[in-house]
């Protein structure tokens, strides 16, 4: 039986492992070896670096990606390693963002993504025959598998089987042990906060005489002898168990026994379990992340500490091929993780959870507890956020936004942040790329509910986006709030000419002269951003960001803004795809001038690499339409003249099952095929080939 709180402990479970990869993150090795943390740090009780935000992180994007296994293949069953390596290749840009690649016989994760690229199936791209021992054991076996426990609540066989099926694409041996046994850990927590419990369901997914289970014991009988020194612990391990004697860039049995470590000597004490899995060095964004999300189910949300929570503010950010995936709002992300547990459990899922979720829209209620979904403030001197269970339009949860003596003229944005450059970021970890969540054409609404305290006026609120490049701020009319009443606020998002839009929210301002001054608090409930978009992509208003062209993801080729058009170069297959990755029926136009090479291509409804329609010149004076089903396959083709340097205009238009083509206004092709319902848009070619595009327009149909 799914317990009662699943919700909490998934949104608990999944924050936990974020935290944990932040704060190992800084500390990561070769460079940073225990002596070196420790010398520096000492006892770690806090992030030791802060980010304007974080970037994204290998440890998250397996988690999350990889499970999209359960929507593209493994819908009405167990997934199979096959299931989870379709999920790499259609995902994965391809020596970029994902994973580390560290090289062909060095990076494990590179090993198995070639293997499989080369038509090695799974498992065995991931196998000890085919890639050795070293490489198979490594430690990314355990560190993409988080959610595959989070999704079979209390059921650690179930758990343990789902991970080792999505490790056996890159790992074997110890490798898909390590998958096993945090899987089940994983699933035991939901059920009991008693960490030798966890840890002996965990253990009793694996052999006995395994290398896993030996490390582990070793570890557990070590702190029977010595409960309160984990550094004579993390001795221990360096000298029986160390880098030294399992050779590769960073074996799973070392990483295995600091996991243990942490778990035993943190005492169910989820702070304490991630700082002391950082404080022992070796991989230390995949340790504290693996045990940050056994600790956050264990212990829950109140037992996560603000001081680790805030700064995470609900939101993540990725680097798989789709950028609108790529942004991450966590309780929205808890509530389909929990859906699914649900699915896999073959119970029925509570309307009130279905009705909290909307794919392919921001919807947030803030009825998780501490919930924020990334709301933000301009000015943090005049306003301060926090979750409230105090006021709420439904349900029992808000964002209460404190405002502190304002006087007339003082403003304060709040908002929230549908899209990101390079600039919002302190480094540049996993190339991530983005395709904005919000739209031209599309409407904004929430509620609002004033209570104010001090001031001789009431508040105002002005409804605004901010354009990405230009700064500028497209403000909506003042509206004067109410006190003690809940305010409708909506309006629908202005034409960018050709922007993309980066905030999206109200400004607060006071009215009161300087004495009294404004004091108060607002409250903010079901905050949406909906509807139809129709919008146009303007080069010249567009940016380079973690080397690709904004808002695309880029997989191969050579891509820049060139006399305002998107301009590529390739000697091989290419491809850039944006937009809302749940778009179903639209019409995309373009400008395209093709330079060289006889195939330029719109794609639709892609849903990665793998996935999508293909339609445009391909040959010379020949127009087709191709679906990409891991595997390029010709739909329908006809004659078209087309030359060299010379401008065409591209409408291809999805609406049901039909794709229709046209060049300069004139139908060329109209094809019928239900295989994808919907996906993102962009542009592609199937071989070498120089093009520009641009007057890109995206309308929702």
């Amino acid at each position: 039986m799914i317990p009662s709180n699943y919700l909490e402990k998934v949104y608990a479970g999944y924050l936990g492992m974020n935290i944990g990869i932040r704060l190992g993150a800084p500390v990561e090795p070769t460079i940073w070896t225990y002596e070196r943390i420790k010398n520096t740090y000492g006892e770690i009780t806090n992030y030791v670096k802060e980010y304007k935000n974080f970037a994204a992180d290998d440890d998250a994007n397996g988690p999350y990606y990889f499970l999209r296994a359960l929507y593209d293949d493994a819908k009405d069953r167990d997934i199979t390693p096959n299931d989870v390596a379709r999920a790499w290749l259609n995902y994965t840009r391809e020596g970029i963002g994902m994973f580390w690649w560290g090289g062909y016989g060095v990076s494990t994760e590179h090993t198995a993504y070639i293997n499989l690229k080369r038509g090695i199936p799974a498992p065995r791209s991931g196998s000890i025959e085919q890639n050795g021992k070293i490489i198979a054991e490594q430690i990314g076996g355990q560190i993409f598998i988080d959610t595959w426990g989070l999704v079979n609540p209390c059921n650690p066989k179930k758990a343990a089987d789902f991970g080792e099926a999505a490790a056996r694409v890159s790992h074997d041996g110890e490798g898909v042990l390590g998958a096993r046994f945090f899987c089940a850990a994983i699933a035991k927590a939901f059920e009991t906060s008693d960490v030798r419990e966890i840890i002996e369901a965990g253990l009793g997914q694996i052999p006995a005489d395994s290398l896993y289970a030996r490390v582990a014991r070793a570890v557990l009988e070590f702190h029977a002898q010595h409960p309160d020194d984990f550094r004579a612990c993390r001795d221990m391990l360096e000298r029986d168990w160390g880098y030294d004697k399992y050779r590769g860039v960073c074996h799973i049995i070392p990483n295995a026994g600091v996991c243990i470590l942490a778990m035993i000597y943190g005492q169910g004490d989820f702070n304490r379990t991630v700082e002391i899995a950082t404080m022992c060095g070796w991989d230390t964004d995949c340790n504290a992340g693996n045990v940050g999300t056994v600790l956050g189910v264990a212990c829950g949300l109140e037992g996560i500490a603000d001081k680790y929570r805030k700064p995470i503010n609900d939101s993540i950010v990725m680097s798989g091929i789709s950028g609108y995936l790529n942004i991450l709002d966590i309780p929205t992300y808890a509530k389909e993780l929990a859906i699914l547990g649900y699915r896999l459990a073959g119970e029925a899922c509570p309307q009130e959870l279905l009705d909290s979720f909307k794919e392919g829209e921001i919807y947030f209620d803030f009825e998780l507890p501490g919930s924020t979904h990334n709301i933000r403030v301009s000015d943090p001197f005049f306003c301060r956020t926090r979750h409230s269970t105090e006021k709420a339009f439904r349900g029992t949860g808000s964002l209460e936004v404190l405002f502190d003596r304002m006087t007339r003229g003082e403003q304060s944005k709040i908002y929230y942040k549908p899209f990101y450059t390079r600039d919002d970021f302190s480094d540049e970890r996993y190339s991530p790329t983005f395709a904005p969540k919000a739209y031209s054409g599309q409407k904004v609404s929430m509620k609002i509910y004033l209570d104010q305290w001090g001031g001789n006026e009431t508040m105002g609120i002005a409804p605004y986006v901010r354009l990405t490049k230009s700064k500028k701020e497209l403000v909506q009319g003042y509206i004067k709030l109410m006190d003690q009443q809940w305010l409708d606020v909506e309006f629908e998002i202005p034409d960018t000419e050709g922007e993309l839009i980066d905030e999206v929210g109200i400004v607060l301002e006071a009215y009161s002269t300087r004495k009294p001054k404004s004091l108060g608090r607002i409250f903010i409930d079901e905050f949406r951003i909906y509807g139809k978009a129709n919008y146009s992509i303007d080069f010249r208003k567009q940016a380079m960001s973690f080397g690709c062209v904004t808002p695309f993801s880029h997989n191969h080729g050579a891509w820049s803004i060139e006399d305002g058009a998107m301009y590529l170069m390739t000697a091989e297959p290419s491809e850039a795809y944006t937009g809302n990755y749940f778009a179903k029926d639209y019409s995309v136009s373009l400008q395209l001038n093709p330079q060289s090479g006889y195939s330029h291509m719109v794609a639709v409804r892609a849903q990665g690499a793998m996935r999508g329609y293909h339609a445009g010149f391909d040959g010379e004076n020949q127009v087709s339409l191709y679906i990409n089903d891991f595997g390029f396959k010709k739909l329908a083709s006809c004659s078209y003249e087309w030359r060299f340097n010379q401008n065409y205009v591209f409408q291809l238009t999805v609406q049901g099952n039909t794709i229709t083509l046209y060049i300069d206004g004139n139908q060329v092709l109209r094809h019928q095929d239900d295989t994808f319902g919907y996906g993102m848009y962009g542009v592609s070619t199937l071989d070498a080939a120089r093009a520009y595009f641009s007057n890109i327009r995206f309308v929702e149909l």
